[in-house]
């Protein structure tokens, strides 16, 4: 009989294999300290026995809300060993209702915490009936009865598995491929987040098909940057470096979040890690130290580094891909002598052993990707989404397309669609839709969702793109509606447009976009005849610079307010409120083909549409929502 693909199998196959490798790197007095493999099983053991003591039953689930460290690791793992249901959730969550939500949702028995995330908790434990005890990670004084102690419940883990060793063995050996091991809350369409179930056979599937694109040998080590809970990082991250008895490390915990990320640089260059994980805002941030450090050293030290990029983009030119150069070999010698007197002392910035960093997210400029493949350090662009665990294509060595997301990973069929569900050939648009292993189960109590989502074993991702002439998967954005902020982080606009058409007589249609921007931004289509009404009441003209600067000053209060008034505060995260916007001259129509025959905007269409306009609101000049573009709209009003 074949051995069920679990997370639980994966993990004690590696340990197995790479008993004395080192799993895992925390920082502790100062210094990285190791943890075998070895040593890893003896915690997930205690932990998940501990779990048991405590009554764990197979199919509840446990909310983890904590920042990366070896306890993620070991309270994940001892979750699924009890055949329970892990919950992670992202310490950005800051509003007691959207924790909430995802406790009341889950029906989660349990919650580990860590010290500093527990007031979260706390807060609104009392309207949680589910929640039984909040396993604290950190010791704390408290003399609250429903707080117990991770030290604690490993002690009972101790004990139970002398105790009960055949018990402990016979439950995690019992779990199954095709149960659950997580539930991913994530925005989804409507107000409420979904949440996304996904399989041990989803994440083992996914972890096999990252393989078929990179290899990880065991000596490697991984800086994980990005939160834990992140679906990218979850994979891409602990379970693929896991699978091939490789090394994860945690960024080294500050104070406060800000104080941790500051942490980044400096343990980078103490871990010396093999390849990153980085989203579009990270790949960002370090394309900007660089430069910074660079533009530091002088303007001999700058001009040297401008000089040798002109010499590597020509010598890379669109890149390694399908087995053949594309670059230009001639410049081969000249491009060494800058990467030995320039890039290579950037890449020391990295430890000094980064080969690569792979591209979360649909999109990366291609710019960037120039960038750091100039540096020799390239960013392998891959395209995901949590729903497919999450990995659906990427970008790797010897495969490298700039300005793509790669190849799509092995075992999944692809196809592109039109809205009546044709498929369409290579080269045209439609919707991404992906079918395999590592497809998610279901959405969380949410037949009705799940049934719009997967369709005969289809999922529809809700992103637009196409299929190249080379086999490449080109993510062009949002199919559906969803905004994505630089982080990766994806919000449904829909309430926020919904409400600001019922509590605004200015604003006749509205649609916000973001897709891996810094902010949000509008098109605000105005309610002509009130504005009208508005500048007759103050005795302006449309004409006039005083009248088109109270108009456009009465649109910015209406979207001021809700960051503004505690009403509005509750209901919308701030970062999601636009912080410019495009009025337009015309409305969105079926004729202009802005509104399908639901009467609903195609919100892809229009931002092709206004592809000029978003890119100017994303500069200075555009930001200011008192720009010319603005008021020479305002001064057309009404006119044919």
């Amino acid at each position: 009989m074949s051995q069920e693909r679990t997370l639980i199998n994966l993990f004690l196959d590696s340990v197995e294999k790479f008993s004395e490798n080192v799993l895992l790197w925390e920082k502790h007095d100062g210094e990285y300290q190791p943890t075998t493999y070895r040593e890893a099983k003896e915690m997930v053991f205690k932990t998940a026995a501990g779990l048991m003591a405590l009554g764990l039953q197979p199919g509840e689930r446990v909310v983890l809300l904590s920042a990366a460290r070896n306890d993620w690791v070991y309270s994940e793992l001892g979750v699924l060993f009890c055949g329970a249901m892990d919950v992670p959730l992202s310490v950005k969550l800051k509003e007691a209702n959207e924790l909430k939500f995802r406790f009341e949702h889950s029906q989660s028995r349990f919650a580990i915490v860590s010290q500093d995330q527990l007031e979260k908790v706390l807060k609104i434990k009392n309207d949680l009936p589910a929640l039984e005890k909040i396993i604290c990670l950190d010791r704390v004084e408290t003399d609250d009865p429903d707080i117990i102690f991770m030290e604690d419940i490993r002690q009972q883990g101790e004990k139970f598995l002398q105790e009960n060793r055949e018990k402990f063995e016979q439950r995690y050996q019992s779990a199954k491929e095709s149960e659950p091991a997580n539930i991913c809350y994530t925005s989804g369409t409507t107000a409420d987040p979904k949440g996304i179930v996904l399989t041990h056979r989803n994440y083992t599937a996914n972890v096999e098909q990252a393989q078929g694109l990179y290899a990880i040998p065991p000596h490697y080590v991984s800086l994980l940057i990005l939160p834990w809970d992140h679906s990218f990082a979850h994979t891409a991250g602990i379970y693929t470096l896991m699978k091939n008895g490789a090394s994860m490390a945690s960024v080294e915990l500050g104070k406060t979040l800000l104080e941790t990320t500051r942490n980044i640089g400096k343990n980078i260059k103490e871990i010396k890690p093999h390849f990153l994980l980085s989203v579009p805002a990270l790949s960002s941030n370090f394309r900007k130290n660089i430069e910074k450090g660079l533009k530091d050293k002088g303007d001999k030290v700058w001009n040297l580094f401008q000089r040798g990029l002109k010499i590597a983009y020509a010598y890379q030119g669109d890149g390694y891909r399908n087995g053949k150069w594309h670059g230009n070999r001639l410049l081969a010698p000249l491009y060494k002598l800058f990467d030995k007197i320039i890039f290579s002392k950037v890449r020391e910035g990295f430890g000094g052993r980064l080969e690569f960093f792979v591209g979360g997210g649909a999109l990366l400029d291609i710019d960037y990707q120039q960038f750091f493949t100039a540096l020799g350090i390239p960013i392998y662009q891959g395209y995901g989404l949590t729903e497919a665990s999450p990995i659906i294509s990427a970008n790797c060595p010897g495969f490298q397309k700039m300005g793509t997301s790669g190849r799509v990973v092995p075992n999944l069929e692809i196809k592109i669609v039109d809205d009546n569900d044709n498929e369409m050939v290579v080269g045209q648009k439609g919707e991404i839709v992906v079918r395999g292993e590592n497809v998610m189960k279901e959405y969380w109590h949410n037949p009705e969702a799940t049934a719009k989502t997967i369709k005969d074993g289809w999922l529809y991702t809700g992103d637009m793109g196409y299929m190249d002439e080379e086999g490449y998967l080109v993510v062009l954005g949002r199919y559906k509606s969803l905004l994505i902020s630089d982080d990766g982080e994806k919000f449904s606009p829909e309430g926020i447009e919904e409400s600001l058409l019922s509590h605004s007589i200015y604003i006749d249609q509205i649609m916000l976009y973001n897709n891996q921007n810094p902010y949000t931004v509008a098109f605000v289509v105005p309610n002509f005849s009130n504005i009208q009404a508005f500048l007759a009441g103050k005795g302006l003209d449309k004409k006039s610079e005083e009248g088109q600067n109270a108009v456009i000053q009465l649109f910015a209060d209406e979207f001021e307010r809700y960051r503004k008034e505690p009403e509005y505060q509750k209901q919308f995260p701030g970062k999601w409120i636009p912080a410019t916007f495009a009025l337009l001259g015309e409305p969105f129509t079926e004729e202009n083909g802005f509104i399908n025959s639901t009467m609903k905007m195609v919100r892809w269409k229009i931002a092709e549409f206004y592809k000029e306009r978003i890119e100017y609101m994303y500069t200075p000049e555009g930001k200011n929502v008192f720009n010319k573009q603005n008021m020479t709209i305002v001064s057309r009003f009404g006119e044919k």
